[in-house]
């Protein structure tokens, strides 16, 4: 293998935009990603590994199953990562890495605890420009291009709720809502809003890439730009279907990357970990889950994984589910015999509106559920009780058990091991705010009749 000298590392990231960005064909002006997915090694098929913000970035971060490092809910919720020193930054730092965070992390209280030398923001706490974005360009263009590589981290709340109110050229009337959605008023302002969220995070994520190019650092940098799960619309962020795993993921270096390739293959964001150690030359972590995908980067149309898992425990609530996915077929088993939605764990929206009026809160899901991708790409049939699949529902299940067994799952033991609804939030309740920003009125010809 030809060694290369290693590369400073650029992780861009954001929550909750799922694959909703111009590169993968949405009508979603972001220009910045465009270009840098048009230089990049696009990877259209990428998985995150539990549709929850801390159980997500940790799952990527360990190169680990979240429930693996012991992480079944949010940070900030009394789930943080128990054990520092599995995280990237630490194994970074520990190899001669300048190590810093501009924005937000997710997987801890504590950033320097997870091996962040610098906190940005707090340096720059009292300037006039103290934004994400401005910090990480004032760390970049400060960097010695001659001294050790740096990792930095920067992270943006931009696509999280609650989102801007639409601008004209949102074309709000000529946006099309999610799939998982009915196409009518109310769901389209909902979708212009997070179109706007998307051209404030593609003009954010672009002056950190202006920056890197102005330092004369990009061509020596590995961009990673990612997005930790689906919208926070319903049916998406925290569920396991492909709505709220599926999750954009571009990788840049031209000394190593093939610009402007992209791949189909089945990934999770568990790969990326053994991936950058591959690529710079370190030994992997013992216990590392993922595979790493330089196969694909030599053949963007080989596949280096037959199956993948994700999970949710807790987000707000609990709702106790795991899924296995293979490149046609996934399969999702749920252990909480109430079988309905959890109010808390689908984000404060409009849509969330619409549809609980609508009678959402008594949809009845299954304990099993199996979707064949090719011919149901929305997986809303569900054919597990069909008895011509009976044999392959068995073997998912059986995949399913053995990826839980080998990975600790501590479902393993019964769920009578799982503390209770930790949160103690009430899974029936439909209304209220469960964090962020009350949503603001709608328009008064938006109004829903069943106000």
């Amino acid at each position: 293998m030809t060694h290369f000298k290693r590369p400073n590392i650029l992780y861009l990231h954001t929550h909750d935009a799922g694959r909703f960005i111009q590169p993968h064909g949405y009508a979603i002006p972001t220009p910045n990603l465009m270009r840098l997915a048009r230089e990049s090694l696009l990877l259209r098929n990428m998985h995150c590994a539990a549709p929850v913000c801390t159980a997500s970035r940790i799952a990527m971060l360990t190169g680990k199953a979240a429930h693996s490092v012991g992480v079944l809910g949010l940070a900030h919720r009394g789930w943080p990562l128990a054990d520092p020193s599995q995280h990237l930054v630490n194994h970074l730092a520990a190899e001669g890495y300048v190590t810093a965070l501009s924005g937000i992390q997710h997987e801890h209280e504590d950033a320097m605890a997870l091996g962040y030398q610098r906190i940005l923001d707090y340096e720059d706490h009292g300037d006039q420009d103290g934004s994400i974005e401005a910090s990480a360009a004032r760390f970049i263009r400060g960097v010695d291009h001659t001294s050790q590589p740096f990792f930095l981290s920067v992270g943006f709340a931009t696509t999280h709720r609650t989102f801007p109110e639409p601008l004209p050229e949102d074309d709000e009337d000529y946006t099309m809502p999610p799939p998982t959605l009915p196409d009518n008023a109310v769901t389209r302002r909902d979708m212009a809003c997070y179109k706007r969220a998307a051209a404030i995070l593609d003009q954010q994520m672009g002056r950190v890439l202006q920056a890197l190019n102005d330092s004369g650092l990009y061509e020596n940098t590995l961009v990673i730009c990612t997005t930790d799960h689906g919208l926070a619309f319903p049916h998406m962020k925290c569920n396991l279907n492909d709505h709220g795993t599926g999750v954009f993921c571009m990788l840049r270096w031209p000394e190593r990357i093939p610009r402007g390739k992209v791949s189909d293959a089945l990934l999770s964001h568990v790969d990326i970990y053994p991936t950058i150690c591959e690529w710079l030359g370190l030994d992997p972590p013992e216990g590392l889950q993922g595979t790493s995908i330089q196969p694909i980067v030599d053949d963007p149309s080989v596949e280096v994984n037959d199956e993948i898992f994700s999970e949710v425990t807790y987000h707000a609530a609990t709702e106790i589910m795991r899924a296995v996915r293979t490149k046609r077929w996934l399969y999702i088993k749920r252990w909480d015999p109430r079988l309905k939605p959890v109010g808390p764990n689908i984000d404060v929206s409009y849509s969330k509106n619409y549809v609980v009026k609508r009678g959402f809160p008594e949809i009845q899901y299954a304990a099993q559920e199996l979707y064949d991708c090719t011919f149901d790409p929305q997986q809303r049939c569900n054919v597990a009780a069909d008895p011509r699949h009976a044999d392959l529902l068995a073997e998912m299940d059986g995949r399913l058990s053995a990826w839980m067994e080998r990975t600790n799952d501590p479902l393993c033991a019964g769920v009578a091991e799982l503390p209770p609804n930790p949160m103690g939030m009430d899974v029936d309740v439909f209304t209220g705010n469960v964090g962020g920003a009350p949503l603001p009125l709608l328009p008064e010809h938006l109004i829903d009749p069943l106000e």
